[in-house]
């Protein structure tokens, strides 16, 4: 058996390419399988086996550029065992004047590339794709860059010669085979994967013989690489597929096993490659294939082992991770506080910031202050002490004096203004900033706003409305630059409050006069400034600074960095908030310092322009981030003549970000030779809330060297610091960043919970006390008092001080030598499971997955999304604009494994988005707050998706296990001792009712005909409407009966009595004329939808199999359908010769027939009506005479039907109720019937509602199809139809005729829509039948109006009805299908014991009355198998009644309401066909349900249907909208689904609207959708295969 199956793998990957197939001959495919086998087996190891398989494979791969073929297996083979090995051999290579080893940022590269190498290359099936959606890339991935992330690819510092070796190559063979080919695959329609090249005659015509031997040497290069890639899988038999129609018989064995419609007479004459599964039926082995490949992946779920729990009967228990009894546990002392060195004394320190300018401008007014730049990076102005005194003197004078409103100044002090002022501009900044603490108001900061729909601008605007900002100051450029209002005005941007603009240029402030002198004052409480943040959900927050805070700041960072008067800084970073602000504008000014003002955009232009200031101006410190250093080291091979000894300070701003290492020590390596001391790099780490929190001081101040460590990431994630010793591959390397401030105390906590201190050896959130930190979030007291007021408790609960500390959100611990190093933020904290993972440590391993440049820029946003009551974990990154589909698909399977192997965490889901289309953050990072939103909301619009919700979501419910199952009698005993009745209901009794119902007497319907013939022959029975509202036909009793005689006289001489006639016509008095016809002649009529002109391919096979079916010996048809059945294009769909003989009845001659044909008993066959189930099972019915009676009768009493009545149908005429109601009860019961076909209504929706308010109907029927073509077609124009007099308050009963659960929310939009017409919300109810008995329930006339109830959606799962109140979660309505009809008898049944249910019970619907069909009617004569649907009995109770099994699940609910009769009105509830249900994890699932929740999840989604294929959960949606959206809904569905039903998606497939079949009464085709996305005819936008 294995044998067989791994050939049979091996030819299944080779399907696609007919080339290569042919190329390798037998006994090499043999051998291969052999070698597949042995590997599968562990006879042969890994390289062995590659190498075996190299060199039988060796021959048959053409030679490229002359090298021997097998070199390049071998090749292949040994680049992989290389990167196993990182160390070794490179390490030589090496610089030797790099620091220690061990920290050099290539070492997380190489353990990236160790991990990935210690994977067997898993194949997992490529998404499919349309063309159009590939070729969308964004309008913006042409233009030049601009931006780059925070994070911006720091693995990528490595020589470039390490690239070639560090991966497997796989894929194709050659670079150049693989470009050419790509070209030959453009034509392909919906997969971009190799494997579609044989499904496209496009592109391949190659005339030249050359070119097309070469074609053929590359398509086997190709395919044979792709075979190697493939044949790595794991080594599984085919899944059983259980598409096939001789399975369906197993899989149904108790449901109808009629011949099916679904696949049959498909031409599969497309150039795809069909491939046969087990049971034959013909698939598309692409679609399978990748089905394959995905069940493969799949084959070893990771679940940790479930703990084993009771589970509760309704309750679906989610399992709560349990923690590894294993994990490290923090073993180190209770953490004690670490106190700063004491803020020094300064004699003559200014009382405030005010008064330190106050001092500098008047004593030292021609000393430079601050210099900016210009884009080329030529000095344009430098601001002097004494200017920025005057000017922000003047700014303060106007401010406060020329600003009014109404004669009342615009500002007092204390009053917040907004500083909007760009980066390029220091100057202006600086003098506004000071401007305003002279004027004692607040200033506040903030970017400047580019468009109206900026990222986090609305927060922003949030943000600056909370503090009450009226005022903004800009610059004239800047102000000039802002959108506007039409007015001219600057436009009020999205969520921001009114602003006035004030430009601060020198034209518009006012000299103040001699006598006036701003108050500068010593430093106090009051609000100084207020600093934004983001936080991690995205919304912002201003912190409060006081001047005290700011003052004693300054002091800190003077003492901690030993600033000096007049020292030189560069300033790299944003001058308007943290380190920017604290370093360049505020601190510089107390000690008189000249600032070099480096704006981000001149950095973009040249990143080495920071140190070529440094050189210029031989400044002291400079104040830059790593991602500065970074970019200086790409581009520094320019520069030669630069010095960097005057540095005695490099001040690493995010020093905290654990990544930032790499960059230090990649940059120290080349620049040492430029002068730059090691000891001179300084990381910090700050937070806006704490301001600094450690620094490493500059050397001179004779600190401790600088300390490193190297963490187990497997401790961090359980909060535990481990040094790591023997697993190099998940390491985080980190850098302390110096002692804590002077004057603050600094302890660690528990990040969640009581703030208690942590251990030695534990991660915990750091913590300062000091006059120098933040002193509350404006406006928030309770997030003030979490952050601001934390009180850190010992394990005894005693407080460790009594000042309070500020919490700074950033993780990380105490180490050796009281240094302090930080390993993350709380805003990229992720608990997953319980572990914690930090977004920046997953960004960097996905940045190291070759190839490195893949990611644009570096651009990656790692976040965290709660789906399921955990939290997953989601990777979005920038792919380069030339990334091909291969490429993509390729990195995305590298950074899952990457993640996988280094962080022990599941990605859930991976996407791609086209270069510069994430939202970016001011100084050009990625807004990550903004990318998970749209990432939620469904408008990221990736261009790739890789979901892996297998992989990651381990906590679902136990799949359940069934119960050893009570038998029948105890469960009625248990009922009876709960007090429950036995759930059964019957209708009024028909024996009872005397009415004058004259047609009693006859026994067959046909005598009814000639009866009302008779005694009132113009009394119409029928009126057709066209779609122009006008009367196309009518028929009176005796028109009726003359046309059906006539079609009895030519149907005598030719058929015999009981043969099979199929009625082929269009709706209309024709169809019912020759139906009694028909019967007149003795023939048994079987009425069939005609075929559709435009669609013949999909409509006629099924007219050609009903009539073979029904063995028909006769088709009685119009001229028009006849010609069309013996057309040219009808030949293309079936075989045209094989009809059986066809008459038209157009013209047939006048002539009686020689006399009636009369049925010996009632028990006869009258009719067979066939019709297409939702599983797409066609099953005929057989209709006796008695039953045909007794259904009219039932009827006629629940609708009070009397010839003076008349009632609308707006139904199809073929089948069930909607036949009986055509041509059965108005010749039964003699009311007049207005024939609406709802084929009419595609060209004039108005036409049922127009006709039921013209002839002033009671009682109408429609299909579902109907109802919603009203409700979307004339919801906008009920005012329209108003004016055109329709009106509905007539009608009493407007029943759907449906076999399906009542759909609630259609219904209740079409009562909701046409109340304005008159229409009572009573009105609207719905029927149900099924195949055993076309009618059951029909509302009526009288009785109780129709209940709903809302069902615990969970205990449905569970076969269990558990009520519960509206609104309630996992709630379901159920609306009552309608009143039981009379002489109908129902009980609910358990489907497997066959023993009845009590109330409330879900079970089986079982039908008792005397209009219930006689049997399928079927062309194999099974009939013994499907017995008993027909004629059951109960196993326990009442054993003598006969019933029919409905097919449908329902239960019986005992109401407060009295029916007719007086009695406790029993309702009747269908919750679904059990032939649709799924079968998932142990449970039922109903279709309907899980797609409410899909179509409810994305405002594009028009339609939605499910169906499972092997065990997978395959989605398919349609897409209305743009096919950009595609891939965003992939991840939506994902979510909603296990969120609402605890399962998960395998395949989602998105469509264009309408793919889904629909038959005519508006249900889903789910099984032909099946087979045509097997057959992959579908077409799809995008299918996305969950892992």
């Amino acid at each position: 058996m294995a044998e067989r199956t791994s050939t049979g793998l091996l030819t299944m990957m080779l399907e696609p390419t007919p080339a290569v197939a042919m190329t390798l001959p037998a006994e090499v495919r043999e051998k291969l399988a052999e070698l597949e086998l042995e590997l599968s087996e562990g006879d042969i190891t890994q390289k062995g086996y590659e190498k075996k398989r190299g060199k039988l494979l060796a021959p048959y791969i053409p030679q490229i550029q002359g090298v021997d073929p097998s070199l390049q297996i071998d090749n292949r083979i040994q680049t992989s065992s290389q990167a196993v090995l990182p160390g070794s051999k490179h390490n030589k290579s090496r610089a030797a004047n790099t620091r220690d080893e061990r920290f050099r940022s290539d070492l997380h590269t190489e353990a990236v590339q160790a991990a990935l190498a210690k994977y067997k290359e898993r194949k997992m099936p490529m998404p499919s794709k349309r063309r159009s959606v590939l070729v969308q890339s964004s309008v913006e991935a042409c233009t030049p860059p601009d931006t780059s992330s925070a994070s911006e690819d720091e693995g990528s510092l490595r020589r470039q010669g390490r690239l070639a070796t560090s991966t497997p190559y796989q894929g194709h063979s050659h670079p150049a085979v693989e470009h050419w080919f790509n070209r030959v695959i453009q034509g392909s329609s919906t997969s971009s994967s190799a494997s579609s090249t044989s499904s496209h005659p496009g592109g391949r015509i190659v005339t030249n013989s050359s070119a097309h031997a070469a074609l053929n040497a590359n398509t086997a290069a190709t395919a044979l690489a792709d075979l190697m890639a493939h044949t790595q899988l794991d080594n599984h038999s085919a899944p059983p597929d259980v598409t096939g129609l001789s399975e369906r018989s197993s899989v149904h064995a108790e449901r109808s096993q009629v011949a099916s419609v679904r696949g049959v007479s498909r031409n599969y004459n497309h150039h795809t490659s069909v491939m046969e599964t087990a049971d034959g039926v013909p698939v598309n082995s692409r679609v399978s294939n990748k089905i394959q490949q995905l069940l493969n992946t799949l084959k070893r779920p990771k679940r940790p082992p479930l703990r084993e729990f009771f589970v509760d009967d309704f309750e679906e228990l989610l399992d709560v991770q349990q923690p590894d009894p294993n994990q490290p546990k923090p073993e180190g002392q209770q953490m004690s506080p670490l106190e700063g060195e004491p803020l020094g004394v300064v004699t003559n320190w200014p009382p405030s910031l005010p008064a330190a300018l106050q001092r500098w401008g008047t004593t030292q007014p021609k000393s430079p202050c601050l210099t900016a730049l210009d884009n080329a990076g030529k000095p344009v102005y430098t601001l002097t002490y004494g200017k920025l005194w005057t000017r922000s003197q003047k700014l303060a004078y106007t401010l406060l004096n020329k600003l009014s409103t109404r004669n009342e100044p615009l500002l007092v002090p204390g009053d917040r203004v907004a500083l909007v002022f760009p980066n390029n501009d220091p100057v202006m900044f600086m003098v506004a900033f000071y401007g305003c603490l002279l004027a004692e108001l607040v200033p506040v900061p903030i970017e400047v706003p580019l468009t109206r729909k900026d990222a986090g601008s609305q927060q922003i605007g949030f943000l600056l409305g909370s503090c009450g900002v009226t005022l903004a100051l800009t610059t004239d450029a800047c102000q000039k630059g802002l959108p506007k209002a039409q007015t001219g005005e600057v436009a009020t941007f999205k969520g921001w409050p009114r602003l006035l603009w004030f430009v601060t240029d020198g034209k518009h402030v006012v000299k103040p006069p001699k006598d006036w002198h701003p108050p500068v004052r010593e430093a106090s409480n009051d609000i100084a400034y207020i600093e934004y943040k983001t936080s991690k959900e995205g919304s912002t927050m201003g912190i409060t600074v006081s001047h005290s805070a700011m003052l004693a700041h300054c002091h800190a960072l003077t003492q901690a960095c030993g600033y000096t008067e007049a020292e030189t800084i560069t300033n790299v970073l944003d001058f308007k908030r943290e380190a920017g602000l604290w370093h360049g504008v505020l601190t510089s000014v107390m000690n008189r310092m000249h600032v070099i003002s480096i704006p981000y955009s001149l950095m973009k232009v040249n990143p080495l322009s920071w140190i070529q200031k440094v050189h210029t101006y031989k400044a002291r410190v400079a104040v830059v981030k790593s991602r500065d250093m970074h970019w200086s080291l790409l581009a520094q091979r320019d520069q030669r003549d630069i010095s960097l000894s005057s540095l005695r300070m490099l001040i690493v701003a995010d020093g905290a970000n654990p990544w930032s290492i790499s960059s230090c020590d990649a940059f120290l390596n080349v620049f040492q030779a430029r002068g730059l001391r090691p000891e001179v790099i300084c990381p910090c780490a700050s937070s806006s809330e704490a301001m600094t929190v450690a620094i490493r001081r500059p050397p001179e101040m004779g600190v401790p060297p600088p300390g490193k460590a190297v963490l187990s990431m497997g401790g961090l994630s359980h909060s535990v610091i481990r040094v790591d010793t023997e697993e190099k591959l998940s390491v985080l390397t980190v850098q302390d960043v110096g002692q804590a401030m002077p004057g603050a105390m600094v302890c660690v906590v528990r990040v969640e919970g009581t703030p208690y201190l942590c251990q030695a050896d534990e991660v915990g959130e750091i913590c300062v006390s000091s006059g120098s930190t933040g002193v509350a979030y404006y406006g928030l007291p309770g997030m003030t008092k979490n952050i601001f007021e934390t009180i850190p408790v010992t394990s005894c609960g005693i407080p460790i001080s009594d000042r309070p500390f500020t919490r700074t959100s950033l993780l990380g611990f105490v180490g050796p030598d009281s240094l302090v190093f930080i390993v993350g933020k709380m805003e990229g904290l992720m608990v997953v499971s319980g572990r914690r993972h930090n977004a920046d440590d997953v960004v960097a391993t996905a940045l190291a997955v070759e190839p490195m440049k893949f990611v644009y820029r570096g651009r990656i946003a790692v976040f965290s999304v709660s789906v399921l009551h955990d939290e997953r974990i989601v990777v979005v990154a920038e792919q380069r604009p030339d990334a091909s589909e291969e490429d993509s698909f390729q990195w995305m399977s590298r950074v899952l494994q990457a993640i996988d192997s280094i962080h022990q965490v599941g990605v859930y889901c991976l996407a791609l988005v086209p270069a510069n289309t994430l939202p970016k953050a001011p100084l050009g990072g990625i807004h990550i707050s903004e990318t998970k939103q749209r990432f939620l909301e469904g408008a990221l619009h990736p261009c790739n998706v890789l979901m892996c919700p297998h992989t990651c979501v381990t906590n679902l419910p136990k799949p359940r296990q069934k119960q050893p199952e009570v038998g029948p009698a105890s469960m009625i005993v248990g009922n009876l001792v709960a007090g429950k009745r036995i759930a059964q209901a019957c209708g009024r009794d028909v024996g009872q009712l005397e009415d004058n119902d004259q047609a009693r007497k006859f026994l067959y319907i046909q005598d009814v005909l000639q009866w009302r013939a008779q005694a009132t022959p113009d009394h119409p029975l029928f009126l057709v409407l066209n779609a122009k509202g006008t009367v196309a036909s009518t028929a009176s009793c005796l028109q009726l009966h003359k046309r059906a005689e006539r079609v009895a006289a030519a149907l005598m001489g030719r058929l015999n009595t009981g043969d099979h006639v199929a009625l082929v016509y269009p709706p209309g008095i024709d169809l019912i004329a020759t139906f009694y016809g028909c019967l007149y002649a003795g023939c048994v009529p079987v009425t069939v939808r005609p075929p559709h002109p435009q669609n013949l391919a999909t409509t006629l096979p099924t007219v050609k199999m009903i009539v073979e079916v029904s063995k028909s010996v006769c088709i009685l048809t119009t001229q028009a359908i006849m010609k069309l059945l013996r057309s040219k294009e009808a030949a293309a769909a079936v075989d045209v010769k094989s009809w059986p003989t066809v008459l038209d009845t157009d013209d047939l001659p006048r002539k009686k027939s020689p006399q009636m044909y009369k049925p010996p008993t009632p028990e006869m066959l009258a009719y067979l009506d066939f019709s297409v189930s939702t599983t797409g099972i066609l099953a005929g019915v057989k209709m006796s005479h008695a039953a045909t009676s007794a259904l009219c009768r039932s009827i006629k009493l629940q609708c009070e039907l009397y010839p003076s009545r008349q009632i609308a149908i707006c139904l199809d005429p073929y089948c069930g109720l909607g036949f009986a109601l055509w041509c059965l009860c108005s010749v039964y019961a003699g009311h007049q019937s207005i024939l609406v076909p709802p084929l009419e209504l595609e060209s004039n929706a108005s036409l049922w509602l127009a006709a039921v308010s013209q002839y002033k109907v009671r009682v109408t029927f429609c299909s579902y199809s109907v109802m919603e073509m009203c409700t979307k077609g004339l919801g906008s124009q009920t005012e329209a139809l108003r004016l055109r007099n329709v009106n509905l308050s007539c009608v009493r009963t407007c029943m759907v005729v449906a076999e399906e659960r009542p759909r609630i929310a259609l219904t209740q939009s079409f009562s909701k829509i046409f109340k304005d017409l008159g229409l009572s919300p009573r009105a609207v109810s719905t029927t149900f039948g099924c195949r055993v008995n076309v009618a059951i329930c029909l509302q009526g006339t009288s009785g109780p109006d129709p209940t709903t109830v809302y069902v615990d959606m969970r205990a449905l799962r569970h076969d269990r009805v558990r009520l519960v109140e509206r609104g309630s979660p996992h709630s379901l309505p159920l609306m009552e299908s309608g009143k039981i009809l009379p002489g109908v008898k129902v009980i609910i049944a358990n489907t497997e014991t066959k023993g009845p249910l009590g109330d409330s019970h879900l079970g089986e619907v079982w039908v008792s009355s005397p209009h219930n069909a006689t049997g399928y009617y079927t062309v194999y004569g099974e009939e013994a198998l499907h017995a008993d649907h027909f004629n059951t009995k109960l196993s326990f109770g009442d054993t003598q009644t006969v019933w029919a099994r409905t097919g449908y699940l329902g239960f019986l609910r005992r109401t407060e309401l009295t029916d007719a009769s007086g009695e406790r009105h029993d309702a009747l509830y269908v919750v679904g066909s059990l032939d649709e249900t799924l079968e998932l994890r142990g449970m039922r699932y109903h279709p309907i349900d899980i797609e409410t929740s899909v179509i409810r999840s994305h405002k594009s989604i028009a339609e939605c249907a499910v169906f499972t294929w092997t065990n997978l959960l395959v989605v398919v949606v349609e897409l209305e909208g743009s096919e950009q959206e595609a891939l965003d809904l992939v991840a939506l569905v994902t979510n909603v689904v296990l969120e609402e039903h605890y399962l998960i998606v395998g395949v989602v497939v998105v469509v264009d609207p309408g793919v889904i079949p629909i038959n005519s009464r508006g249900e889903k085709q789910r099984m032909h959708l099946r087979d045509g996305f097997l057959a992959d005819q579908l077409d799809p936008i995008y299918v996305a295969y969950n892992m």
